[in-house]
């Protein structure tokens, strides 16, 4: 039989690098959760990606235990990263902070294709190219779907 779930909680820890100081340590402990075994679990499975901030959905049971989904990073980390900006636009409708062409693109929309809400590539282009411009980097080249 299925055990009962009581709650969700979704948190954005660095890879291998979670540890029972807040925010991670007072989240887990207010839902009664063991926080040292959640970090040693979340550590094993995230070694291979150190530094990286992940974002993670914890399913918590009735009985107290859980189990964990870890995503791929956010699309605007990603964007940043490849920008080599340090921080998103106050006003990205004027101040453009950086830009990304779209073979970037692609490689973002390739690493974030489990998470998304689309099956085709060109569709995932799309969202990581809005994310992109929401946060005033601009997009460079020509779009592959207009040629």
């Amino acid at each position: 039989m299925a055990k009962e779930i009581q709650g969700f909680l979704k948190l954005q820890i660095k890879g291998g690098a979670a540890n029972p100081s807040p925010p991670v340590g007072p989240a887990l402990g207010s839902k009664g959760l063991n926080i040292m075994e959640f970090c040693k679990q979340f550590n094993a499975r995230t070694q291979d990606k150190p530094g990286v901030v992940l974002p993670v959905l914890i399913t918590i049971y009735k009985d107290k235990s859980f189990d964990f989904v870890v995503k791929t990073p956010p699309a605007s980390i990603l964007l940043l990263e490849a920008s080599k900006a340090k921080k998103g636009s106050a006003e990205p409708n004027r101040n453009k902070v950086g830009s990304v062409t779209w073979d970037q693109v692609k490689t973002i929309a390739e690493t974030k294709m489990p998470d998304l809400n689309t099956a085709k590539l060109d569709s995932a282009m799309k969202l990581i190219a809005g994310s992109a411009r929401s946060m005033g980097i601009t997009v460079t080249g020509k779009a592959p779907w207009e040629n």
